[in-house]
């Protein structure tokens, strides 16, 4: 039976539970940072900085978890080929999110 978690509601928790899955992942980003962005929910570079929208904690936990691990998986899969959907849907078998989820305004 799945347990609901409660919606991380400030920086400290996102970092939190970013830290809880950069460990489950075995991720190495250089850096973790929480901004307002104006059309995505998070981002990850080239050279392993990862960013979420500030608005991310605002959503409801799943939705929160699928954004931390897909961004995450991209420091180790830089594409949504086979190879990420597969990991992404073992880290995250719950979510019904689909990689292209674009944050509307």
């Amino acid at each position: 039976m799945a347990t609901t978690r409660r919606r991380l509601q400030n920086a400290d928790e996102l970092k939190a539970a970013v830290d809880v899955w950069i460990a489950k992942i075995k991720a190495r980003p250089r850096q973790i940072r929480i901004q307002r962005m104006k059309r995505k929910w998070a981002s990850c570079s080239n050279n392993g900085r990862v960013t979420f929208n500030s608005e991310l904690l605002r959503q409801p936990y799943r939705f929160q978890e699928f954004v931390i691990v897909h961004e995450l998986l991209h420091l180790k899969v830089p594409n949504h080929g086979k190879l990420f959907k597969s990991l992404l849907a073992a880290y995250v078998p719950h979510s019904r999110f689909r990689p292209e989820v674009r944050k509307t305004e």
